[in-house]
């Protein structure tokens, strides 16, 4: 990070759709930010989820929860700051475990990591016998331990595919689980979880948006159910969306997942239209730049994982990572 970057210097990306007036009053803690991570030698992780003040102004790297995980493991830092949510934080914590990994508010939960505890998961493997784990990554380090290999939503069909099996246990997302089913051919065995950004949306919803806006390009995240998936013109992982949008620039676009997704690409992409047809994710919102900073300033809230968990835990991410790559 370059020791003149400040907050004016940094308002120019988020321009589009951070008004000046509102920046002014996030400047203090831009400023302190920036100065914070250079004397504790941090960097910050931030989802694509996050605000544009966050995302594109305080963050070292930015991505879906893939990327983060990847990058994670590549990071040069002695702190770790997870603009995100607890289970991302604890991802960081297992590929890094020498290093501070902070998350900037304890409340910011996620309702798929809260759906499955790993009683659960045992369960599953006493009803299906010799049946593989698979394991979203929006979960917790403890469920992550009782899994064979961890996915993302941007790599769950490959996952899936690697396994050569014809049937899987795969948890917690009941909607992305049948997603995959249907792009795979592979039997899913699933569990009741859902995100409550995505199963709020329902295929009216989009119908209507392409009646208030025609020609609209609809993208919806793979965590929807079934049916608004079918109505949308594309389904992928934010980071999909990303390579979409940016790849084939449709002049208008309507992104069903979470809110900051299409501030985050308008800003980056001001040519467009985006439509804001979106649901807003209380925990990810409660990562704010006071958050950031107080996190950096008390270097709190500090991401543990119990020795034996996060063993067996990073193995199931790193079974993950290695998917796709050189000589798998």
């Amino acid at each position: 990070m370059s020791p003149t970057l400040t907050a004016a210097g940094l308002y120019p990306k988020v321009a589009h759709v951070v008004p000046a007036i509102e920046w002014a009053t996030m400047s203090d803690d831009v400023d302190a930010i920036l100065r914070l991570k250079q004397e504790r030698n941090a960097v910050i992780l931030g989802h694509n989820y996050m605000s544009p003040e966050i995302f594109h102004g305080v963050s070292d790297i930015v991505g879906d929860s893939l990327a983060l995980a990847r990058e994670a493991t590549e990071v040069d830092a002695d702190v770790i700051v997870l603009a995100g949510v607890h289970f991302m934080a604890e991802t960081a914590k297992l590929l890094n475990p020498a290093k501070t990994v902070l998350i900037p508010d304890l409340r910011s939960g996620c309702s798929l990591a809260e759906s499955i505890t790993p009683e659960d998961v045992r369960a599953l493997r006493r009803l299906h016998p010799g049946v593989p784990v698979v394991t979203y990554v929006n979960t917790s380090a403890a469920v992550k331990a009782e899994s064979d290999i961890c996915c993302t939503s941007g790599n769950a069909v490959q996952v899936i595919e690697s396994l050569g099996v014809p049937r899987v246990i795969m948890i917690p997302d009941q909607y992305l689980a049948g997603n995959v089913a249907r792009l795979t051919g592979v039997e899913v065995i699933t569990h009741p979880g859902a995100c409550e950004v995505h199963e709020r949306f329902t295929p009216t919803d989009i119908r209507q948006v392409r009646v208030d806006y025609p020609g609209v390009t609809v993208l919806a995240h793979p965590e929807c159910p079934s049916d608004v998936v079918d109505e949308a013109d594309f389904s992928g992982s934010t980071a999909q969306m990303q390579e979409f949008v940016e790849s084939r620039r449709p002049a208008r676009v309507a992104l069903i997942t979470e809110c900051s997704m299409s501030d985050n690409l308008a800003a980056a992409n001001p040519d467009l239209e985006f439509v804001r047809a979106c649901n807003l994710c209380p925990h990810m919102k409660r990562n704010t730049l006071g958050a950031i900073r107080r996190a950096l300033e008390t270097m709190t809230h500090e991401v543990t994982i119990e020795a034996a968990v996060a063993e067996r835990a990073r193995l199931a991410v790193d079974r993950m990572l290695q998917v796709g790559r050189p000589g798998r």
